[in-house]
């Protein structure tokens, strides 16, 4: 069987080690447009800040590793078009501007996402800045030390670490976002509370609630949004993602927003064609729906499942809660499934509760608080979503909740499930069991 990889990121390497490894007399042939593979884009903020110890080690495969598999590499090779009736994709060839046409038994569509880059004028200033793949990143890595002051649009996870990265260099940082709390669509104001006021005391102007109407240009840029002016000597874009997929629009089933829907076998509504990563709707656990949620995590077990599916259904898709974690100021903070509004805007009535205590017995000469939230449906008791903050490592308890959303247990089950104690480690009952009891007391 012929099997054509668009794209080799995360899915796309994943998908190709998993159909040789299991399929070696399949001819994979792989078509990635630049000339590396299987960046972690999630460690920009880290390398920007010096936490990286080699930027090689950022790469977790490679065109050769691929290559010794089996893989028919064509690196620095741009997919122009893909004709799912016939079975054939175009192809230029970037290095000699060749164009020519490939076909395919089986087609796996894995070119990622691309950076959200709204028409503002301006947009095209050479001071503005973007935070994706690794020519971004060596872009950024090159001009940080240059510079006095930063303006950072969007305050997701991206935007969030490189805000903070900067103002721990001592830049002086300005951070814009739409939304008026940071990391809105992650965490309730419970937490969001807490790290804002830790930008605060870094020196960081919080610019929340106001959207950027335009850029303008000089020795430095300008942000100009609907409510005041920013000069920086940069800015940096990182306003969100979009799934990269014009290459199969009116040809699969999609979301509004472009993301190809699959079954649980990875399959599109082609079921020859098999999509994973960025361009691919996630089965979204808390809501039973489609999503679109771009996350490397996502992405590594999409990418292994197609190469399950490869030859036909085998194994189905267990679905995501988007669980995920980010460090910011010494904080831990980590999340799964829904936040009260992240429901609500999805057409969902939540309940959430939330705690604050030391993470271990008083008596020891260390301890730290930590705020656990709790997300339920008052009328199924069913756990939608948890977060968690703290300066202790509180990540994992995301990870057990995720467990729970994922086996649709109740918050009753949660107050009562088998945790340790130990003063090391925790209280004689661990938070997370706490923060469920507490919800059971007010669901009652």
């Amino acid at each position: 069987m012929k099997i054509i990889v668009i794209g080799a990121t995360h899915a796309g390497t994943f998908a190709a080690q998993q159909i040789l490894t299991k399929h070696p007399q399949d001819q994979v042939v792989v078509y990635e447009r630049n000339d590396n593979l299987s960046f972690l884009s999630c460690g920009i903020a880290l390398w920007v800040g010096d936490h990286v110890s080699d930027p090689k080690k950022m790469f977790y495969s490679n065109p050769e590793a691929l290559t010794k598999l089996g893989a028919d590499m064509h690196m620095q090779h741009n997919v122009l078009a893909v004709d799912a009736e016939s079975k054939t994709i175009t192809v230029e060839n970037l290095q000699t501007g060749e164009h020519f046409t490939d076909t395919y038994d089986k087609l796996v569509f894995t070119p990622g996402s691309a950076p959200i880059v709204p028409p503002i004028p301006g947009i095209d200033d050479p001071h503005l800045y973007y935070c994706k793949d690794y020519a971004d990143a060596q872009r950024l890595k090159q001009i940080t030390p240059t510079i006095n002051s930063a303006v950072v649009i969007g305050a997701g996870y991206i935007g969030a670490e490189i805000a903070e990265q900067f103002a721990l260099a001592g830049k002086k940082v300005t951070l814009v976002d739409a939304l008026d709390r940071a990391l809105a669509k992650n965490f309730d104001p419970e937490i969001t509370d807490q790290i804002e006021a830790a930008y605060r005391e870094h020196g960081t102007t919080l610019a929340l609630g106001q959207k950027v109407e335009h850029f303008t240009g000089g020795d430095q840029i300008t942000v100009t949004t609907d409510a005041g002016d920013y000069t920086a000597d940069i800015a940096v874009l990182a306003i969100g993602f979009r799934p990269h997929t014009e290459l199969l629009k009116g040809q699969v089933e999609m979301l509004p927003n472009g993301a190809i829907v699959t079954d649980a076998y990875m399959q599109a509504s082609r079921p020859e064609i098999l999509v994973a990563g960025d361009a691919a709707a996630v089965h979204y656990n808390p809501t039973g729906k489609p999503d679109y949620i771009p996350l490397a995590t996502n992405a590594v077990r999409q990418g292994i499942l197609v190469g399950e599916n490869a030859h036909g259904p085998m194994v189905q898709y267990a679905g995501t809660q988007a669980t995920s974690a980010v460090a910011l100021f010494d904080y831990t903070m980590a999340t799964t499934g829904l936040t009260v509004a992240g429901g609500e805007a999805r057409g969902m009535h939540l309940v959430s509760t939330t705690i604050t205590e030391a993470y271990r017995p008083e008596f020891m000469l260390t301890t730290t608080p930590v705020t656990a939230t709790l997300v339920w449906d008052p009328v199924t008791r069913k756990i939608k979503g948890a977060a968690f903050f703290s300066k202790h490592d509180v990540s994992m308890s995301a990870n057990l909740v995720s467990l729970a959303i994922q086996t649709q247990q109740t918050i009753d089950q949660l107050a009562m499930l088998d945790t340790f104690f130990q003063p090391n480690f925790d209280q004689p009952i661990n938070w997370v069991n706490k923060v469920a009891m507490q919800a059971v007391a007010v669901a009652q």
